[in-house]
């Protein structure tokens, strides 16, 4: 099977969950121009649309500044006018309550023009980089799970197996909201975390990834994303949101930790650090080589 192939140079920043979340979408391009990143090398792992308050105008931005976009599972219900967000939440937790509450307002909030738009971005892509080829997917490779979830402390042989499914050197994904970078082996698996909603971390940050070009191999960053978190909060409210996904902005903690796996759960309003992991080029490579943090929280 063949996917559409996204061929960049230099560095790229990918970045998942914009959410809804007008003000860390614009902070994420003002980042993205302090670094002098342009659209063609910036990538979106879907999610434009969720627990917030701004839909239509976050949707806009990001079609304006002509980005690359795969769908998440939120552009898949949305798009398809959907009577729930596709979240697979257990149907009585909290969590799939407030969903439901998000999802009803940006149906609402979204023509049929920028429905449509949805339905057609791509679920999977290639992005070639150094020599490397890396499978760009929102949760799971395959078009009928895009939500299936991978945490940190999921075991390593059920993310090489991903990784084998797509025949790539790795594999880029969001929809947990937990940023992590780690080598399978010699391979390389990164969640780029999430700019419009928390880590769980008990901070209001964002975050995105970059990927830089070096001459010994690839560089990958993970990369807070700090933002006007109270005038988005403020946003939710105002149109009508006023629930706990909102406070989740503010506070950094998620309302529910549904299908979480327990060592993930122990991170919960704990901080969490920038990262940095260099993944060698294939004449140096050696196994597992340890990410190194490069802030403090």
């Amino acid at each position: 099977m063949s996917y559409p192939t996204h061929r960049c140079h230099g560095s790229v920043l990918v970045f998942d969950g914009p959410s809804s979340n007008l003000q860390a979408t614009q902070a994420l391009f003002s980042e993205a121009d302090r670094l002098g990143i342009g659209p063609e090398n910036i990538i979106c792992t879907g999610d434009i649309v969720a627990y917030c308050g701004s839909p239509r105008e976050t949707v806009d931005l990001i079609r304006k500044k002509g980005v690359t976009v795969i769908q998440g599972n939120c552009e898949q219900s949305v798009g398809d006018d959907s009577d729930e967000c596709s979240c697979g939440y257990d149907p009585n937790s909290v969590c799939n309550l407030l969903s439901r509450q998000w999802h009803a307002y940006a149906r609402t909030h979204l023509d049929d023009a920028t429905k449509a738009w949805l339905r057609r971005l791509p679920r999977q892509l290639v992005l070639e980089i150094g020599g490397r080829r890396l499978a760009v997917v929102h949760g799971h490779f395959g078009s009928l799970a895009p939500n299936l979830t991978f945490y940190p402390s999921t075991p390593r042989s059920q993310k090489a197996s991903e990784i084998d499914a797509f025949g790539a050197d790795g594999i880029i994904v969001g929809h947990t909201a937990l940023p992590f970078v780690e080598l399978v082996g010699t391979r390389l698996w990164l969640n780029t975390g999430n700019i419009g909603f928390p880590a769980n971390d008990g901070t209001p940050r964002g975050w995105y990834s970059l990927i830089h070009e070096r001459e010994e191999g690839l560089e990958i960053e993970i990369r807070a994303l700090p933002y006007d978190y109270k005038s988005a909060a403020h946003v939710m409210r105002g149109n009508g949101l006023n629930n706990a996904y909102a406070e989740a902005l503010e506070t950094g903690v998620w309302p529910g930790m549904d299908g979480m796996p327990e060592p993930d759960r122990a991170g919960r309003g704990r901080p969490l650090q920038e990262r940095r992991l260099m993944w060698p080029s294939r004449m140096t490579a050696r196994p597992d080589p340890v990410a190194t943090s490069v802030v403090s929280p």
